[in-house]
């Protein structure tokens, strides 16, 4: 019986080199198998759960992915300018604008900043960016800005209080306690005010504030104040008298209040004393106007006494010579001739 050879089978080797394959690839399947069971194991939700969360997941992503598609073809602003157009038509627009909490600042500001919202629809009216306009105003501490629906917009303002006049180059301007300025006026608007003068010295209001306090009774006598050097405080008075401080925070308000109690017991204020000099730790020095100016006088007149006494006594010395000295008679002759 004839057998029949076929050609281009695996060789041994072909047949072996691909078992080995297999089992190499059956392994790897079983540890990666093995790593995802204990991985599944390790997470403490159950398959059906980890299999909503993946889903979940996916869903997700396909709707971040809609919502950027929609922003570039710029279907969000189409369907808020579509609204804004309803909301118009139904009435739902700024008509009335209601300004509340003004009492010393220029109003028609205000309405400068809000006018430009008029005839708009509610919907798109931009709140936080018309209270940063707001805030920008020089009197605006603080402002809220809401929607009294249907067609008003109601703007309420806390003001800035006015503390002091800062006086710089023959100008007055109005500052709130902290030194902001306001706006400019004029000494008859900056009556009854503190005038705060020196370089720097709006900076320094709050520590002005805070040495005063060491001293409540003199406070209401404080008519001007200068910062001077950027070091130290110089306090002029309703008297027109003046007081030098010391440098430091603590220095200034010691002084201060020393000063209080000699005004309480002297009474320094309304006196011949111009001027207050308390910069040394240890002494005061006064100024009295005039009183220099007498003591030269009265040195002058001094010294001018003493040279006619002088010329005086030297005159009367001279007279005094002249008697005691013989007069000869003419034609007389001594008892020689």
């Amino acid at each position: 019986m004839a057998q029949t050879i076929r050609r281009g089978g695996k060789g041994v080797r072909r047949a072996a080199q691909a078992s080995g394959t297999k089992r190499k690839v059956t392994a790897a399947r079983r540890q990666t198998g093995s790593v995802i069971d204990q991985i599944i194991q390790w997470i403490p939700f159950s398959e059906e759960t980890l299999h909503r969360i993946l889903m979940a997941l996916i869903l997700g992503g396909a709707a971040v992915l809609a919502c950027i598609v929609a922003n570039m073809a710029g279907l969000p602003q189409l369907a808020e300018a579509e609204m804004a157009l309803i909301a118009s038509k139904s009435g739902f627009e700024v008509k009335r604008v209601e300004v509340r909490g003004v009492n010393r600042m220029n109003e028609l500001k205000i309405y400068e900043k809000v006018l430009g919202q008029r005839d708009q629809a509610m919907p798109r009216l931009d709140i936080a960016s018309l209270r940063s306009d707001l805030l920008q105003l020089s009197w605006v501490k603080d402002a809220r800005v809401s929607r009294q629906l249907p067609d008003t917009l109601v703007v309420d303002v806390i003001e800035r209080s006015p503390h002091a006049v800062l006086r710089r180059d023959g100008k007055l301007t109005l500052i709130d306690e902290t030194g902001h300025p306001l706006e400019a006026v004029n000494p008859a608007k900056a009556k009854g005010l503190l005038v705060l003068s020196g370089n720097g010295a709006e900076a320094r209001v709050p520590d002005l504030v805070h040495l005063l306090d060491a001293a409540p009774a003199l406070r209401p006598q404080v008519a001007e104040a200068e910062w001077v050097g950027n070091r130290r405080w110089n306090l002029t008075f309703k008297t027109r008298q003046v007081l030098a401080l010391p440098e430091g925070e603590d220095q200034s308000a010691s002084a201060l209040l020393s000063f209080a109690r000699m005004d309480g017991v002297d009474r320094l204020l309304g006196g011949k004393v111009a001027s207050f000099d308390m910069r040394s730790t240890d002494r005061i020095y006064m100024r009295v106007p005039g009183r220099a100016d007498a003591a030269a006088a009265a040195i002058r007149a001094d010294a001018s006494a003493k040279a006619d006494a002088a010329a005086a006594k030297t005159q009367a010395a001279r007279a005094a010579v002249a008697t005691a000295t013989p007069t000869k008679a003419p034609g007389s002759k001594t008892a020689q001739d």
